[in-house]
């Protein structure tokens, strides 16, 4: 009966997704995506592998031992709704041919604390961890989105902007290395644990350099033109998010099939 009951909520749950992108694509419909148009289509085959991506990661938490499923939820969740995002962003893309900064950032808003918070999630599907450091980190990731969303959108000074949102980042960087995140993630005594939590502190760290050296050459200095900036972005979160639900993905797999052995 339980395991009736999880397929069906698992159909229902991407039904709703998919039938959600095709309603947003027929109202978007009056406007056709060009076939030069490299930007625009970034957009749609980057929201298609979203949504393939979602569907994975929602029929695979079944898969996985009950302490996982919330980790692999999360990043079905992180993917589902940036797939949303990218479709709208798409049309408003093709339709005005602007940067839909604001619909970039609302995306970010949600999804990047949802990330964060898997270095929480996956500390605590194998050991007992402090609550403060799902705390610290949500906040963290709020002023690094927020400071950069206040310059870009030009409600503060955009150096300004930088420097709150490089601090925000900063934070987090200490606190998945060298704060409490990092000293749990050791102290655990799980190698398919430590080799995911530094994967995931990898993509934090090496593939989320993106969007600040693009916030720099995009808003600073004026080094990359609008169509290149969207391109770099849109590029950037299809590996950032994706990979990073890959990479928890694995380990709650690795994990589970040692609780079964």
């Amino acid at each position: 009966m339980r395991e009736f009951f999880m397929k069906t909520l698992k159909t229902l749950a991407f039904a709703a997704i998919a039938l959600f992108g095709v309603s947003t694509g027929a109202n978007a419909a009056e406007v056709f995506l060009a076939t030069d148009d490299f930007v625009g289509i970034s957009f749609w085959l980057i929201s298609m592998g979203m949504l393939a991506a979602t569907a994975f990661f929602f029929m695979e938490q079944a898969n996985v031992s009950t302490q996982w499923r919330k980790s692999v939820n999360v990043a079905g969740l992180v993917t589902g709704i940036a797939f949303i995002h990218y479709m709208y962003m798409r049309a408003v893309w093709v339709e005005t041919g602007e940067t839909p900064t604001v619909y970039r950032y609302i995306d970010w808003l949600i999804t990047v604390p949802l990330q964060l918070v898997e270095f929480y999630l996956i500390l605590a599907a194998v050991r007992k961890v402090p609550t403060g450091i799902f705390w610290r980190i949500l906040i963290g990731s709020i002023v690094m989105l927020v400071g950069g969303y206040a310059g870009e959108a030009g409600f503060i000074n955009a150096m300004l902007g930088f420097i709150i949102g490089m601090a925000g980042w900063i934070y987090i960087l200490y606190e998945i290395f060298s704060g409490e995140a990092g000293k749990s993630m050791a102290k655990s005594g799980n190698k398919s644990l430590v080799t995911a939590f530094s994967a995931l502190r990898m993509i934090v760290t090496v593939g989320w350099a993106i969007y600040p050296l693009g916030y720099v050459f995009g808003y600073l200095t004026g080094g990359i033109d609008d169509n290149s900036l969207n391109v770099i972005y849109n590029l950037a979160d299809f590996v950032n998010k994706i990979a990073f639900g890959l990479i928890i993905w694995s380990c709650a797999v690795a994990n589970s099939g040692k609780s079964r052995a």
